[in-house]
């Protein structure tokens, strides 16, 4: 456990259990020198509770660089609750897990993430201020797909020539609450679509709402595009799928979409521009954050608007130093996490 932790120096790791309730989750606090953790709550079931806990471990060092380049005064933190077979009571479980939460005094604010929902965050804040994405709050998917847009657009400048996206053709891989708002801009601004997504009913809809052609999952890391946007689970950029990408840039809104920084390097010595994912679809982020702190909305679009800009600066000096975009985001943000 304290390795995992060490190698990527997590600060923290917190486990709760409440056998009343089933409640059995971890908080990983990776890093708090620009501010308190804040990161989602994962409800999932684990294989183990090493894979649970290197799961937290793994995603908060992700929040923390993510919000260091998003400009945010705040930290990285990851929870996850290992989902039990058969919980007695959903809503109780939650309010155990706020009651966990409050004691951490404020180090950690919890949000909405995989498996969990605005309902959710609203059984913990019942117990603690500590949490956000709330009902009332609203849903962060939009000001991410809005992000990734803005992300997008810097990426086809600086690949292509031209912010434009009229007649780009753009492969988004999954149709979720993100992909789906994503491709909805996508097509707006007269982008061609390539869609894929293991629920046929959510490609339909994007058939008939947006034009997309549909592709199937396996065929879409294939096809031929301009800029394929990975939007569902992380890894698709992985020893088996880097060496058969056919698109000028990977600019998505998942998480984790490299398989390892290796994998960047090799993007970028086949001339393929990756836009890290932690900058990309930090639009969430900074969404819940700013809107817990009581920013305005004109505040929260000023920021958003940030991200494009964000990622030009990355690519000037990924260019300017001949490094991978990757290696060049990680070492911005551990400047700043880190002062090193």
């Amino acid at each position: 456990m304290f390795a995992t932790m060490e190698a990527v120096r997590v600060e923290e790791l917190h486990l709760a259990s409440d056998p009343q309730t089933g409640l059995r989750a971890i908080v990983a606090i990776h890093n708090t020198h620009l501010g308190p953790a804040l990161g989602g709550c994962r409800y999932l079931a684990y294989a183990d509770e090493d894979s649970a806990a290197r799961d937290a471990v793994r995603l908060a060092r992700g929040m923390s660089y993510k919000a260091a380049l998003a400009g945010l005064a705040l930290g990285g933190g990851k929870a996850v609750i290992i989902r039990p077979p058969q919980p007695s009571s959903r809503e109780a479980l939650f309010e155990a897990f706020g009651r966990f939460v409050d004691k951490l005094g404020g180090r950690y604010i919890t949000a909405v993430d995989s498996g969990t929902s605005g309902a959710d965050m609203d059984c913990i804040a019942r117990h603690t201020s500590h949490v956000t994405s709330t009902t009332a709050a609203g849903d962060p998917s939009p000001h991410t797909a809005l992000g990734v847009f803005a992300g997008i657009r810097a990426t086809a400048l600086a690949r292509l020539g031209s912010d434009d996206l009229e007649g780009l053709r753009i492969a988004v891989q999954g149709l979720g609450h993100v992909g789906y708002a994503l491709a909805g801009h996508l097509s707006a601004a007269g982008a061609e679509l390539l869609v894929s997504d293991i629920d046929e009913s959510r490609v339909q809809l994007a058939v008939e709402r947006f034009g997309a052609q549909p592709v199937s999952s396996e065929a879409l890391l294939t096809v031929p595009c301009d800029i394929l946007a990975p939007c569902g689970l992380g890894g698709a950029i992985n020893p088996q799928t880097v060496g058969q990408l056919r698109c000028a840039a990977v600019a998505g809104a998942a998480n984790n979409q490299l398989d390892s920084l290796e994998m960047g390097d090799e993007l970028a010595a086949r001339g393929i521009l990756y836009a890290p994912d932690y900058v990309i679809n930090s639009g969430g982020l900074i969404f819940v954050a700013l809107q817990h702190q009581g920013r305005s909305p004109a505040e929260i679009t000023a920021h958003l608007a940030q991200i494009g800009s964000r990622l030009s600066e990355i690519y000037a000096e990924a260019l300017a130093e001949q490094r991978s975009p990757a290696r060049v985001a990680d070492s911005l943000a551990e400047r700043l996490i880190y002062g090193c």
